[in-house]
């Protein structure tokens, strides 16, 4: 298998953090070393088939970047310089932060974000998961009735981390065989 891509926003390290953790369960022979979206360009992530991507949601269901007070660029000011390019025939898989308890009316809705700018660049995504297990009112990343990937509350439900990357992972690795 060729190696997966990792690619995160962060502003407080959580994100990042689990980039490292997701990089680390799956080894350096699956897993390239993960990269701050702030450092790479489009084409970074075109030299990969797979890609996993992580970011998280801030306030009322933004898209990490200058406008939500990060000290640097991230997902918001790279996701405009993918018009134009062609993800045809990569798969992709995403997974986000959110604090349900926090912002239950817009919970983990920056992925959706994510899903729907690489969708229209032609990804597949994979990796969606259920909605049950967490506590919030609403959410732009359900499609279909699932998150359109892993979401993670550090805030509310660390404990259970470990548990769903693992399983998320697992997953992940049966569709890309």
């Amino acid at each position: 298998m060729a190696k997966i891509g990792i690619f995160f926003g962060t502003d407080t390290g959580n994100t990042r953090r689990l980039a490292k953790d997701i990089s680390t369960w799956l080894g350096p022979t699956l897993a390239a070393k993960p990269v701050n979206i702030r450092t790479a360009s489009v084409t970074d992530l075109l030299q990969y088939d797979r890609l996993i991507l992580g970011t998280p949601t801030y306030g009322e269901g933004e898209l990490l970047g200058l406008a939500t007070g990060n000290a640097t660029e991230s997902w918001a000011e790279f996701l405009p310089k993918l018009a134009g390019h062609d993800f045809t025939g990569k798969t992709i898989a995403i997974y986000g932060l959110g604090n349900q308890k926090g912002y239950p009316n817009d919970f983990v809705s920056a992925m959706f974000y994510l899903y729907d700018s690489f969708s229209q660049c032609g990804a597949a995504i994979i990796g969606q998961s259920t909605t049950e297990g967490y506590k919030f009112k609403r959410s732009q990343a359900i499609v279909d009735e699932r998150f359109v990937g892993l979401v993670l509350d550090q805030e509310n439900q660390k404990e259970l981390t470990s548990k769903r990357v693992d399983a998320w992972l697992k997953t992940l690795q049966m569709a890309w065989a």
